[in-house]
């Protein structure tokens, strides 16, 4: 393994969402993330946020099964789990277990809600987390239910991404002084972090808490989504003035009687973006895209993802890779010594069973009782793919 993270090896007690987003985050810059996943469970080449790791298949719910985590847990540098709060201690893989077995231990705990808490038991998902979390209440139009942002805000922003923040941080801790603890990391939480400029502004009175009147939620002329005669989308974020300077002059509004006057003014804006909207639909969304190419308008065309692969910049960039046949994002972000790497596709449940067991210490009589007794699965399927290529 190659990266700023080459050398921790982690284990991931295999779920959905942000548990697997964030192991392959870590993966992608050099950790060693050994998935542990049911042996009955399926293999989607496409759920790409399961590259870049092996993979052994367990039964968690046989004590021979939680025996074989126990022991990978011995020389691990962290491990993370997304399951309720309870279910790991209820299986013997609990906290307090595995730190007593390895001191040095990052325990990363993955939830909607945290470990505590009157909602800490029940059941949600990213539209419940970020509900809570004051964050969905500001998206959408003022005459119509809140939108939501797909589940980027809660799942995987404020959760696979403090989640693998807080494990890094901790393991360099673990790295300097050998005590290792529990990363506690709840998608509320982090969803409220995440819009800790909207609550800041809400304080001082620049941010409003009604829907539809503030400068970033799409109600500003100068920040929003426009059609255009074909029915295709621009986006435009042209906040500044010297940036909204420029949009208005290519849109042939600069001097157009108290446009300008008015243009900052939030009581307008409803006007104005009634104008604005007007003039994009009188243009096709390639004729935007070559009038304002170049530019500073901060006005581009808004892509679907089969398009934002092939868009000039992401192909300079480099932004997708294709792994094992299908293109997806490339590690980010760009470190220039030691950058991040899609080293492997996801392969079968179970693929790495037989190798990590050996790594282990189990012998080969060992390795076939485990297999024999349902404990453990091992595929025998060919590895899917390898590294990335570039498209």
């Amino acid at each position: 393994m190659t990266g700023p993270l080459s050398g921790l090896r982690i284990v991931e007690l295999a779920g959905i969402g942000p548990g697997p987003f964030c192991g392959m985050l870590l993966a992608d810059f050099g950790a060693d993330v050994i998935r542990v996943e049911r042996p009955d469970a399926e293999f989607d080449l496409g759920n790409v946020a399961t590259r870049g790791r092996r993979s052994i298949a367990v039964d968690l719910k046989t004590p021979e099964g939680a025996a074989v985590v126990r022991r990978l847990l011995e020389d691990a540098d962290g491990l993370i789990e997304g399951f309720r709060p309870g279910v790991t201690e209820r299986l013997g893989l609990g906290p307090d277990e595995c730190l007593a077995l390895n001191p040095r231990l990052v325990y990363g705990r993955m939830t909607g809600w945290g470990q505590t808490g009157p909602l800490a038991a029940t059941a949600g998902h990213d539209i419940d987390y970020i509900a809570i979390a004051g964050v969905l209440h500001p998206m959408g139009d003022p005459d119509r239910p809140p939108m939501p942002p797909l589940n980027l805000v809660g799942d995987y922003g404020g959760g696979a991404m403090f989640l693998a923040f807080g494990m890094v941080s901790a393991m360099l801790h673990a790295r300097t002084t050998g005590e290792g603890q529990v990363v506690d990391a709840a998608m509320t939480e982090g969803a409220a972090v995440l819009a800790a400029l909207c609550y800041g502004g809400l304080a001082s009175g620049i941010w409003h808490n009604e829907r539809g009147v503030n400068i970033l939620d799409g109600s500003a002329p100068f920040y929003g989504v426009y059609a255009c005669s074909d029915g295709e989308f621009f986006a435009i974020g042209a906040a500044e003035p010297h940036f909204s300077d420029q949009l208005l002059r290519l849109l042939g509004l600069r001097d157009e009687d108290g446009i300008w006057e008015a243009w900052y003014q939030r009581e307008e804006w409803p006007r104005l973006r009634r104008r604005v909207a007007e003039v994009m639909a009188t243009r096709t969304r390639a004729q935007w895209t070559e009038i304002f190419d170049g530019t500073d308008a901060c006005a581009v065309p808004v892509l679907s993802m089969q398009e934002a692969q092939q868009h000039p910049h992401n192909v300079a960039r480099q932004t997708f890779v294709d792994v094992g046949g299908v293109v997806q994002p490339a590690p980010a972000p760009r470190l220039s010594r030691t950058p991040g790497e899609v080293t492997r596709a996801p392969v079968h449940p179970g693929a790495d069973t037989v190798e990590v067991l050996r790594r282990c210490g189990y012998s080969p009589d060992e390795i076939d009782g485990l297999i024999e007794s349902g404990a453990v699965g091992a595929a025998r399927v060919p590895d899917p793919g390898g590294a990335a290529v570039h498209p």
